[in-house]
């Protein structure tokens, strides 16, 4: 079978030329060849000779690899490659052949990852500011799932506490004609639950699943609060503890927290982050090798701690990983929407989904880091034109959708008749570079980076289909090749978000 990877084999040939990691870059102009490294550069360093020499002595070995039909070198000693329009239809072969799987199995050792995400308490419906977490913990654990390792999503939220109750007395109020407390939950959706009976929280619960579902973030469980804090004394008696001030303090600072930690207050009462020992230790038993938190800004103080914490309880920190996203901020006809839950004017995601579909939320909540504050036009989201990038790389996918419809039957083979034109061998290596972008966005926990690639196929493609027939031409077959892969990997970036593929737009 083809290679899975043509790039990365590439690289592996050169680095075992050059004896050190080798990166390649696609030049910006192709007229400067199809991959460029600096390793020259880099060894000539710690070899003590001039960069041309080196780049010149790697040159010569590096034009025996099958399939580089030329290297070049460039400026100060960087190395241009050519590769032959074999060695495209080769390595499209491969794409052909993986199909849906191309770039997939990445990790090295395969983990059995818990992934924590969304974890709003039930004292209303899902916001669009966790609608963030969702999206975002989703797509980390597709890249993860994609990458080769089992993945387990996990919503934990308080079904006790000091909020739940503040919520259950607000609407007990409105229930006996009273305004709420004045640090209580406001809002209609406070009054509609008013007009039915028992306790509000397991519809709020039942109503944030069925959203989820809506947004396509399926749970695998939900775990309580209340189940976790009856764990609290086992996992107290396995951390390091000592008594000061009349309160009981985890050392935490011996295993690289800032500080130390309260987990006994002074009035015999245990403290959030005791609950963080419990739910951690009851996290590593059930067989985790990595835990993956997905908080909001507010928690950036959380990395550390919870770190000390897994080495505490027997773990690497570096089995604990806590992922900080950003704010939403939406605007619509010019204007931005203020959020709170507790005053009740807040945008929740049903009504965004209402207004622009689920496939925009999404992409627009995914496009940029989660490290970075998003600012999401509610106008432009909802056009479905080519000014809107998910309609634009949907409509890449429908298109050749339409291709494969009307060739129905017709052979696909990836062997061109003569040579490539500049346009087929830019879309061919654009998407070779999926299992890069693939292992890079896993790696960095930055799905972001899979919109962005994706817009590049995209882009590639409708510059070929522009330029060049497909059907009923002397490279219909190949034509035909190229379109099948490349919707294939279209769809495998739309899947990675989340996001559908359609065959008709």
């Amino acid at each position: 079978m083809p290679d899975r990877d043509p790039v990365g084999a590439l690289t592996t040939a050169l680095a075992q030329i050059a004896g050190v990691p080798v990166e390649l870059e696609r030049p910006s102009d192709a007229a400067h060849g199809d991959y460029a490294t600096n390793v020259a550069l880099k060894l000539a360093g710690s070899r003590r000779e001039a960069p041309l020499d080196v780049a010149a002595e790697l040159a010569e070995q590096i034009g025996g690899i099958a399939g580089v039909e030329g290297v070049d070198i460039a400026g100060p000693g960087f190395l241009n490659l050519t590769v032959a329009d074999t060695w495209l239809a080769s390595a499209l072969d491969g794409v052909l052949a993986a199909g849906r799987e191309f770039g997939c199995g990445s990790a090295a050792p395969r983990e059995r990852v818990q992934v924590e995400l969304v974890s709003a308490n039930p004292t209303g419906p899902i916001t669009v500011a966790s609608a963030r977490n969702g999206a975002y913990g989703d797509a980390v654990a597709r890249l993860l799932e994609f990458a080769g390792n089992e993945v387990e999503r996990e919503y934990y939220y308080n079904d006790a506490g000091a909020q739940m109750e503040r919520f259950r007395a607000s609407v007990e109020a409105l229930r006996r004609g009273e305004d709420p407390p004045e640090d209580g939950y406001q809002g209609a959706y406070v009054a509609d639950l008013a007009r039915e009976d028992g306790d509000p929280v397991p519809r709020v619960l039942e109503r944030i699943e069925a959203t989820l579902a809506r947004f396509r973030v399926h749970i695998d469980t939900f775990e309580k609060e209340s189940a976790v804090e009856a764990e609290i004394p086992a996992a107290l008696a396995e951390l390091e503890t000592y008594e000061a001030d009349g309160a009981v303090w985890a050392r935490t600072s011996a295993h690289g927290d800032d500080k130390d930690r309260v987990v006994i207050r002074s009035d015999g009462s245990t403290t959030y982050f005791a609950a963080d020992a419990a739910y951690i230790r009851r996290k590593f038993a059930r067989g985790f090798d990595r835990l993956v938190y997905v908080l909001g800004a507010d928690h950036h103080g959380y990395v550390a701690r919870l770190a000390a914490l897994a080495q505490m309880l027997g773990h690497p920190r570096e089995s604990v990983e806590v992922l900080v996203y950003q704010l939403v901020h939406l605007s619509q006809r010019g204007q931005s929407a203020k959020m709170s839950k507790r005053r009740g004017d807040v945008v929740f995601l049903d009504e965004f989904l209402d207004e622009i579909g689920i496939d925009a939320a999404r992409w627009y909540l995914l496009a940029r880091g989660h490290d970075q504050t998003i600012e999401v036009d509610v106008d432009l989201a909802a056009e479905q034109s080519q000014k809107n990038p998910v309609y634009y790389v949907q409509y890449a996918h429908a298109r050749i959708a339409g291709i494969l419809r009307n060739a129905e039957g017709r052979p696909a083979v990836a062997t061109p008749v003569g040579p490539l034109a500049a346009e087929e061998r830019e879309l061919i290596k654009r998407l070779l570079e999926l299992p890069e972008v693939a292992r890079e966005a896993t790696a960095r926990r930055a799905p972001h980076a899979v919109p962005a690639y994706a817009i590049r196929v995209a882009d590639d493609f409708h510059r070929f289909y522009h330029d060049h027939r497909v059907l009923e031409t002397e490279e219909e077959a190949f034509r035909l090749a190229l379109c099948t892969a490349t919707r294939d990997v279209v769809a495998t970036c739309l899947d990675l978000l989340g996001i559908e593929a359609p065959e008709r737009m």
